[in-house]
């Protein structure tokens, strides 16, 4: 966008939220009011969908508390997120997009989310420039999978949202070793199943609560190059010298068929499948028998690890925020086609830069669990992956404003952007009719 003129800003969300996301929204939010160039901030309500739709919610309106609240303010409540993806050969849907965001003067596009989100801003970026539209598109890194990115952390070091859930799992696995403790005479072994469709990071987290491997523990990643008959000789040799076993597993945890039900994306959606890794794994320790008189428990988590808020990381919740700013900055300045970053800088001492990438190579991208990080025997991880996570999760917990012993979250009025183009029903859901 040319420098010096002012243009409204609108922001989406797409994909699972996390705790951290409303943290980076209220960046964005807070930065552009001392941005001179940015007019009103607009929340599509629902991620690209609001967009399709014209449905948005004007930010720059709010009162200024509920804008401060939404660092406590877990998951996508406030504006929504969606799974729509927009595909190719979807020309109306793009068509849609660039006339809503002409027809209320947007000169900037900022889109909170994965892999998929920065191949979006990067599309729409590139099609308002073949229609002459002058719209700078930022990207805002958020995924509690830590998939964003490469291999190697140089894009990103990880993204807003792990070190949250991160610590829930620290703390989910501490309990659950004292209740597992408590009742292994009846049940010895408690089968508890994380998130992460195709990499490890989430399972990888519950060494956390165990840094010194004092626990009888066991962890599978999506990686781990495990079938379930050695998946149960290995449950059954700690039986025989621990007299109990707390097992972590991945969903995507090959288990074989499971019914899987797909998103838009063609991702598995496992809690909406027949049949859970977790469940499963259960049923088959079971069935072949414990070294230990008892049976196996299992305990599947549900979406409550990306919307707990008082698992929340502090480092996590500054970071989100900061990479929001980042992003409206970058926004500010014409600096179109980047993603905000967070990357670690060198040392003993924990501390990170923000800086930006390109939204190209972060849409080409494809992060992979390191498999030096992953212990040879194939059920732990390492101590360089303790050194990587351990400072993303914080020391304290956070303090949640409360009234009449209820959390107080931010609620926005519902203001929205008067309406300037006929109804439009996105491609896909015509489609599906």
């Amino acid at each position: 966008m040319s420098i010096g003129r002012v243009g409204n800003l609108v922001v989406a969300q797409s994909g699972g939220p996390t705790p951290v996301i409303n943290s980076s929204l209220q960046g964005i939010i807070e930065a552009a009011r001392d941005l001179d160039s940015i007019g009103t901030v607009y929340g599509a309500r629902h991620g690209i969908e609001g967009v399709l739709k014209e449905e948005l919610i004007d930010l720059s309106a709010q009162p200024p508390e509920e804008v401060s609240l939404l660092r406590f303010t877990p998951a996508a409540g406030s504006i929504g997120t969606c799974r729509y993806k927009l595909r190719e050969g979807q020309d109306e849907d793009f068509q849609r997009v660039i006339d809503v965001l002409r027809a209320h003067d947007v000169g900037y596009f900022l889109y909170i989310g994965g892999n998929d989100s920065m191949d979006t801003a990067n599309k729409i970026a590139q099609l308002a420039a073949q229609q002459g539209l002058d719209l700078v598109a930022v990207g805002v890194p958020k995924t509690i999978d830590n998939d964003v990115g490469d291999s190697q952390f140089k894009l990103i070091d990880h993204t807003p949202g792990y070190g949250s859930v991160g610590r829930y799992w620290m703390h989910a696995v501490q309990n659950a070793n004292e209740e597992n403790k408590g009742s292994c005479p009846a049940d010895p072994v408690l089968v508890m199943q994380a998130m992460g469709r195709k990499i490890g990071f989430i399972p990888a987290a519950a060494r956390l609560a165990d840094p010194q491997r004092e626990m009888p523990l066991q962890i599978y990643l999506a990686e781990s190059p495990c079938t379930l008959e050695q998946l149960a000789d290995a449950v059954n040799d700690q039986l025989r010298a621990d007299g109990r076993c707390v097992v972590v597993i991945s969903e995507g945890f090959d288990v074989g068929e499971l019914g899987e039900v797909k998103d838009s994306f063609g991702h598995t959606s496992f809690g909406s499948s027949k049949l859970t890794v977790g469940q499963s794994v259960v049923n088959y320790l079971n069935e072949v028998g414990l070294a230990a008189k008892g049976s196996a428990r299992g305990n599947v988590v549900g979406t409550d690890q990306r919307h707990s808020m008082a698992y929340a990381s502090p480092v996590d919740l500054d970071e989100a925020y900061r990479a929001g700013q980042m992003a409206a900055e970058l926004a500010a300045t014409g600096q179109s086609g980047y993603m905000s970053t967070i990357l670690r800088n060198p040392g003993p001492i924990y501390s990170v830069r923000y800086d930006k990438v390109p939204l190209a190579d972060v849409a080409n991208s494809e992060r992979t669990f390191p498999t030096d990080w992953i212990d040879p025997n194939g059920r732990d991880v390492t101590d360089d992956f303790l050194r990587y996570a351990r400072p993303l999760v914080g020391n304290d917990m956070i303090s949640l404003p409360m009234i009449d012993g209820r959390q107080r979250l931010t609620r926005f009025e519902s203001i929205y952007a008067e309406k300037k183009l006929p109804e439009y029903v996105p491609q896909t859901d015509r489609e599906s009719r």
